[in-house]
């Protein structure tokens, strides 16, 4: 997209207030756009990982990025912010002015469920988007933790796998128990038929690690987005029944050593009250890198 076309995007479509509209631009982003979305969010690649793994799986433009991607660009048209607005609002912003902008879109998106984003930078977003007359309905202090080579040796399972399409109703049950524990919102409820084609599809894409025995789920974990600089694990879940065996330890190092042979570091995140996570991760060998809000709304 030319700047010109930008900035007639801009007068049509973005809000107009305190972000001194003649000195940003904000428009959608399109297929067009992707190289350059993808060197700017390359900056970073901890922290952008998953929007990055989204443009990867599925362009800039697609339903089942569940949202809209923007950038936010300075009067030369440089980048200075990169946003999803939508079901899960992400960003990654160079200035404050592309903060508070993206701020403003998304107090006019009525499908806008959770914000997520560096602790610093989301107290910042929140006091923007709290001027639209929004509320936060609950929020949540996450770690987010990082493992590169080397890595510890430790015991592995043989029986790790990634799942197929036979092992989604095991899989979905405790990922939809997961999703309410976090957001209050149950994903088998709210959107039954979306939630299912969300956990039928990352299985398609191998990216469903599960242990089962004798029909029993002891172990899963879920590759959320999957790049050659990071690899980003969430969902990991050891049956209530069968903790204490060691499963959860054994699983994750099978995990590690099989990405890390094509990722140059896994991500995930661990809330900040869960104390016993921490330490396992740190036991091996993960390194805290930053601490992450996630907001609710709507």
């Amino acid at each position: 997209m030319s700047l010109q076309s930008q900035r007639q995007a801009f007068r049509a479509e973005a809000p107009r207030s305190s972000i001194r509209a003649l000195d940003i631009l904000v428009a959608k982003l399109s297929s067009e756009d992707e190289a350059e979305a993808l060197e700017f969010l390359s900056g970073r690649p901890l922290h952008t990982v998953t929007m990055v793994g989204f443009i990867l799986d599925n362009g800039l433009v697609n339903p089942l990025n569940r949202g809209t991607f923007y950038a936010c660009r300075n009067r030369k048209g440089q980048i200075e912010g990169v946003a999803l607005i939508g079901h899960a609002t992400l960003m990654e912003t160079t200035t404050d002015r592309a903060l508070q902008a993206f701020a403003e879109i998304t107090q006019k998106c009525s499908s806008t469920h959770m914000i997520m984003g560096e602790m610093e930078r989301i107290d910042e977003f929140s006091n923007y988007y709290a001027e639209g007359g929004h509320d936060v309905r609950l929020a949540r202090r996450e770690l987010l933790f990082e493992l590169r080579w080397p890595i510890a040796v430790h015991e592995q399972t043989t029986e790790l796998r990634q799942a197929t399409a036979d092992d989604l109703e095991l899989v979905m049950v405790p990922q939809a128990q997961m999703a309410f524990e976090e957001s209050g919102v149950n994903p088998m409820e709210k959107d039954p038929d979306g939630f299912r084609q969300r956990c039928a599809r990352r299985i398609e894409q191998g990216r469903t690690w599960v242990l089962v025995a004798d029909g029993k789920l002891l172990f899963k974990a879920e590759i959320i987005s999957d790049t050659t600089e990071v690899t980003y694990l969430e969902g990991i879940w050891v049956n209530p029944d069968e903790r204490g065996k060691g499963y959860g330890p054994r699983c994750m190092s099978h995990l590690a050593h099989t990405l890390l042979s094509r990722s140059e570091s896994l991500c995930l995140f661990v809330h900040e009250r869960n104390i016993a996570a921490q330490l396992f991760y740190k036991r091996s060998g993960y390194k805290l890198r930053s601490i992450y809000d996630t907001i609710f709304v709507g």
